[in-house]
């Protein structure tokens, strides 16, 4: 069995969400995305393709502007699946 390579799609899932008011003068990075900080505090990366699509969310705005790089450069070069797996692991928690 052939294992699919990660896509953008895949890495954003199936329902992503999407960022609906990106401010006119706002500075993107490497031209590809910018970094928000939300009402609870951590920081999301927003991409500007998909336009809004938030990414990844961290503690810190360093971490997550290295980590959206990283992670948009291994996508790039093919490279992701030899960093990551996906689990299918759940907790036995009942609500």
């Amino acid at each position: 069995m052939e294992k699919k390579k990660t896509t953008l799609a895949t890495s954003l899932g199936s329902n992503p969400t999407i960022e609906k008011n990106i401010p006119d003068d706002q500075v993107w990075i490497d031209d590809a995305f910018y970094v928000k900080k939300t009402m609870f505090g951590l920081y999301t990366s927003v991409l500007k393709e998909p336009l809004g699509a938030n990414f990844l969310t961290g503690a810190t705005e360093e971490g997550i502007i290295t980590m959206t790089r990283w992670h948009l450069k291994c996508l790039q070069d093919g490279t992701l699946d030899d960093y990551t797996f996906v689990t299918g692991v759940t907790m036995g928690v009942k609500l």
